[in-house]
């Protein structure tokens, strides 16, 4: 592995955690797409941030509390198509693979702007 893959943003592209996601996270920025905060979410699955997961899912669908399974690796995201989302938009679709060892998750996931944030709404999960 190359030194510039190995610090890169978790997400899958190709800039340092701090200045991709990690913005995000630690709340110095908003995503600015339903892309940009699919991929948030992803790299918080990643880094085992519980409470930006909780805070981007929107109030009608959040659960209570959310427990991510400590032995799940996440391995790699890759992004196969989207509709809407963008700064134009009020809702947006995100159609993603996410590879864990020993797996994949496909799901197509629904955003919506709640007070001109992106939070995630629910997703399907197509079979692959």
């Amino acid at each position: 592995m190359t030194r510039r893959a190995a610090s890169s943003c978790p997400c899958g592209l190709a800039l340092p955690y701090e200045s991709c996601c990690g913005r995000f996270h630690s709340g110095q920025a908003a995503a600015p797409t339903a892309e940009a905060l699919m991929r948030s979410r992803y790299c918080a699955f990643v880094k085992g941030d519980t409470g930006y997961l909780l805070r981007t899912w929107h109030p009608r669908t959040r659960p209570e509390r959310l427990e991510p399974d400590p032995g799940m690796r996440w391995t790699g995201l890759e992004v196969l198509g989207s509709s809407g989302g963008s700064a134009f938009h009020t809702t947006g679709t995100v159609d993603f693979r996410a590879s864990y060892r020993g797996g994949v998750l496909r799901e197509r996931s629904r955003f919506e702007r709640v007070d001109g944030a992106w939070v995630y709404v629910d997703g399907e999960f197509p079979e692959s």
